[in-house]
């Protein structure tokens, strides 16, 4: 209960998720792995969304639907251990925001650069995380974030690497996220750093964020 309370968005994350993926095993026999029903329970379709722009809430709803088992144990562990670190540095709220809008960027990259795929998954946001704690490890003036930085930064790339040699991930929303999460750990600040960065430098990252995502969204569409 003292973790819970300490760190309710991320559990509160860990819960939906689940749901979901529990949802998807009872309604849908265990079947969790059909595009279709990916699709119906939220995932994200780029040529539907081009056929009809009114679902673009399909931005966000990927982002707690998996794809089969392994998927969903791994992005959950994922989840639980980058969370708890990303909310002690951003507080509640903040995480919450940086992990919504990193997912909304590796959807909006995955919408524009491979709109003909099914995708879904936390694994957009998880990135963000990732790259957002290797941003303020590497800026920050906190010891210890230094060092989870530099071991951020290099799971990023193993990650990475990985991908490359698994044609089922999508590696276009993975980059997406931490294009996101780059962004994001520049504008938002965290609880113990808020000068890390200066006023303009804020609201630059801010606008790159809304053009890059607006612009791939129209561009799309």
């Amino acid at each position: 209960m003292t973790e819970l309370k300490r760190r309710p968005v991320t559990f509160g994350i860990l819960i939906i998720t689940t749901l979901v993926f529990m949802a998807i095993q009872i309604f849908r026999f265990g079947d969790s792995t059909s595009g279709a029903i990916i699709f119906e329970f939220g995932g994200l379709y780029g040529l539907y969304l081009q056929y009809d722009p009114s679902q673009l809430w399909r931005l966000i709803t990927p982002i707690f639907v998996h794809i089969g088992w392994q998927h969903f144990l791994f992005n959950l562990f994922a989840i639980y251990i980058v969370g708890q670190l990303a909310e002690q540095v951003w507080g509640s709220w903040r995480f919450l925001l940086l992990y919504l809008l990193s997912g909304i960027m590796g959807n909006v990259f995955t919408l524009f650069l491979t709109p003909d795929v099914v995708a879904a998954g936390a694994s957009t946001a998880v990135f963000g995380a990732f790259a957002s704690i290797a941003v303020v490890g590497y800026f920050g003036h906190n010891p210890y974030l230094k060092q989870m930085g530099q071991s951020y930064q290099a799971l990023i790339v193993v990650n990475l690497i990985f991908n490359l040699f698994m044609p089922n991930v999508g590696i276009v929303g993975h980059i997406g996220g931490l294009v996101g999460g780059l962004l994001v750990a520049v504008f938002l600040p965290t609880l113990h750093e808020k000068n890390m960065f200066q006023a303009w430098q804020r609201l630059l990252a801010g606008g790159i964020y809304v053009l890059l995502a607006l612009s791939m969204i129209l561009l799309a569409l």
